[in-house]
């Protein structure tokens, strides 16, 4: 479901400073991070763009293997509830997919399961650990 007005791009050339705009506006609790090393280590990311503005982000990091793990599904508040982040989703899962990507991963809170169900995803059971406690 494309959005109009609303143009995907996979691993354009994207700024820390645009995301540090998009993850501000969308996030209560940001904090600026460079964003550099978090895309070289992805295989792939999709950006969301009304006009210039970044409105949508998305990336994969991975094993180096057939597994990939979906991360940092963001979008702006405005354009939330239209389509823009389940159309990244898809998009990146193709992208893995041409990318030689067997496994696609992903963790979410249990409000979010309808979303990632939508976007093809099923669920599992997973474990997490917090080491900066």
């Amino acid at each position: 479901m494309q959005t109009p007005d609303v143009r995907y791009e996979v691993s354009p050339p994207v700024s820390t400073g645009e995301l540090d705009a998009l993850f501000e506006a969308s996030w209560d609790a940001h904090i600026p991070r460079g964003f550099a090393g978090i895309l070289a280590r992805s295989i792939a990311y999709v950006c969301a763009y009304r006009g210039d503005a970044l409105v949508g982000f998305v990336h994969a990091a991975w094993d180096g293997g057939v597994h990939a793990f979906v991360l940092d599904v963001t979008v702006t508040p405005e354009e939330r509830h239209r389509g823009v982040g389940l159309e990244l989703v898809w998009l990146l899962v193709v992208a893995c997919r041409e990318r030689g990507i067997v496994w696609m991963h992903v963790d979410f809170e249990a409000p979010l399961a309808p979303f990632y169900e939508r976007a093809g995803f099923r669920r599992t059971a997973a474990g997490i650990m917090r080491l900066d406690t």
